[in-house]
């Protein structure tokens, strides 16, 4: 016998609710063993449910699946209750810029990124591929084939994006980015190392056909 609408919904926010990463479409359906067309529109309705005005959180389509998350109202206070128990992702200003031309121009080599900027770069990409929001997209084939960057899975789900056709305009960035981030003062002092004068690659690790595919952005929305 088949799930009523009201039991697929109570099971889909059980799921959701205790995922990690995004659940996708496709992996919910499994787990229910339904059509994704049904899964599609008990999503639809249960994020209904949740858009009512009395409540704390509301469920989103983000990096290619469906998560909680708290609702705008609520950040301030949410914050507050987060601030001690970890130390929120901060970007100094050569990271947030580089991140920036990252996500606008991407995929971008190292040289691409450093002629916009008109800086050294290495040390600053360095740092945001250890903060995981961006990762290594293969190489250009170009002469010397330089590495291409783009924006990674853990960007999206920070930036509360289902996909970069959601990215806001330029000037808009660095205020989403204070948000998405957790800085109170904006932006962090920069880190040894980020602006080097030296050029040259950042020491990057890049396994044999075990690159980060994107997310897909038809089953695609801060977090719970």
């Amino acid at each position: 016998m088949s799930a009523t609408p009201e039991e697929l919904q109570s099971a889909l926010e059980a799921i959701v609710y205790v995922a990690d990463e995004p659940a996708t479409l496709e992996q919910l359906a499994t787990a229910l063993g339904a059509e994704k067309p049904e899964v599609r529109a008990a999503l639809e309705a249960l994020m209904e449910h949740y858009r009512a005005e009395g409540r704390g959180i509301e469920l989103r389509k983000v990096a290619g699946g469906y998560k909680f998350y708290t609702k705008a109202q609520h950040h301030e206070a949410v914050k507050k209750f987060i601030k001690g128990l970890r130390p929120p992702v901060r970007l100094t200003m050569p990271a947030l810029e580089t991140l920036s031309v990252i996500a606008y121009k991407q995929p971008a080599t190292l040289p691409e990124i450093q002629e916009i900027r008109g800086v050294n770069c290495s040390g600053v990409i360095k740092t945001l591929l250890e903060k995981r929001l961006v990762t290594t997209a293969g190489r250009k084939p170009v002469i010397g084939r330089p590495i291409l960057y783009r924006t990674s899975k853990e960007f999206l789900m920070r930036f509360g994006l289902s996909d970069l056709e959601e990215l806001p305009s330029l000037k808009e960035f660095e205020q989403l980015a204070q948000a998405a981030l957790g800085s109170d003062a904006g932006i962090a002092p920069i880190e040894p190392g980020e602006e080097a004068a030296s050029g040259g690659e950042p020491a990057v690790s890049e396994p044999a056909g075990n690159e980060e595919q994107e997310p897909k952005a038809d089953a695609a929305g801060t977090g719970s």
